[in-house]
C-alpha cells in the first residue's frame, strides 16, 4: 500500500466491461449484471476516495449501447436513475463531485432528471471527481468539439492559426479535466471501444480478466500497485537502460 500512496494517479479512466457475461455465466438475464456491476461501482468510488485519486472516470453508457435490445437499454436507464438516487448521501458523505460527459440530451428524461439533480446536490464538494461517461463516444466527442470549433470561427471569435491541441483539448467534454494516467479495462477484451480516445493518448493501460461485477478493492489495489511500478516517459528516454 505504501508504494501505491507514493505513485498514486490522480485520474483512473475505467471500461467497466463483463456485466452481461457475468450475469450468463450464473443464468441469470444480463441487466442482473448490470445491477451487481453497482457493488462495485460503490466500492471502487469508495476506494478512490480515499486514496486521494482526483478523478475517476467510468465508462457507464457508450453511444453504441443504444443499438442494444430496447428492453435492455430501457433498464439500464432505470438503473442509472436508481443508483443516483441511492448513492447520493453515501457520495456527499464522502465528499465526492459527480459529472457527467456525452451527448446527455440523449438520455432518457427520468434518468436525465436524476443526473442533473445529483449533479446540483454534489456540486460543492471538493473530494473526488466521479466522471460518468453516458451515451458517450470519442468520435462523437470530437465531432463535436470540431463542429463548436467551427462555429467560433465562424462567429469571429477565434482564428483558423488558434487551433492546436490545447484549443481542440479546451473544446472536449473534458475540457477542465486532466487527461488519465491510468486506464483500467476488466474482462480481458484488449480494446479501448471508442472512450477518451484524444485523452488516453499517453495513459498508462492495465487490462484484467476479472469481470466488472468481481472487480473489487483488492483487482482494483492490484492495478494501482502495477501502474506505481510504471516508467511513465511520454516519448522521452529516461536513462539509458530505455534506449
Amino acid at each position: 500500500m505504501t508504494h501505491i500512496a507514493k505513485n498514486i494517479p490522480r485520474h483512473v479512466a475505467i471500461i467497466m466491461d463483463g456485466n452481461g457475461r457475468w450475469a450468463r455465466q450464473r443464468g441469470l438475464p444480463r441487466i442482473g449484471g448490470h445491477r451487481a456491476g453497482m457493488a462495485s461501482v460503490r466500492e471502487i468510488v469508495q476506494v478512490s476516495s480515499k486514496l486521494g485519486i482526483e478523478y475517476l472516470t467510468l465508462y457507464a453508457f457508450s453511444s453504441e449501447n443504444w443499438l442494444r435490445p430496447r428492453i435492455e437499454v430501457d433498464a439500464l436507464m432505470r438503473l442509472l436513475g436508481f443508483y443516483l438516487q441511492k448513492e447520493i448521501a453515501e457520495l456527499d458523505r464522502n465528499n465526492v463531485r459527480l459529472v457527467a460527459i456525452g451527448r446527455l440530451h440523449e438520455l432518457t428524461a427520468g434518468a436525465r432528471r436524476q443526473l442533473d439533480k445529483a449533479i446540483a446536490a454534489l456540486r460543492n464538494n471538493t473530494g473526488l471527481t466521479l466522471v460518468l461517461a453516458l451515451s458517450y463516444g470519442g468520435r462523437a466527442e470530437i465531432v463535436d468539439a470540431v463542429r463548436e470549433i467551427a462555429r467560433e470561427i465562424k462567429a469571429g471569435q477565434i482564428d483558423i492559426a488558434d487551433i492546436d491541441e490545447k484549443c481542440i483539448s479546451d473544446h472536449l467534454y473534458t475540457a477542465k479535466m486532466m487527461d488519465p494516467d491510468l486506464l483500467i479495462r476488466t474482462s480481458g477484451e484488449l480494446r479501448v471501444s471508442n472512450f477518451l480516445l484524444w485523452q488516453i493518448s499517453y495513459a498508462e493501460i492495465y487490462v484484467t480478466d476479472t469481470l466488472w461485477p468481481d472487480f473489487r478493492k483488492a483487482e482494483f489495489l492490484k492495478a494501482l500497485e502495477d501502474y506505481g511500478k510504471r516508467n511513465r516517459r511520454f516519448g522521452r528516454v529516461h536513462s539509458t537502460r530505455h534506449k
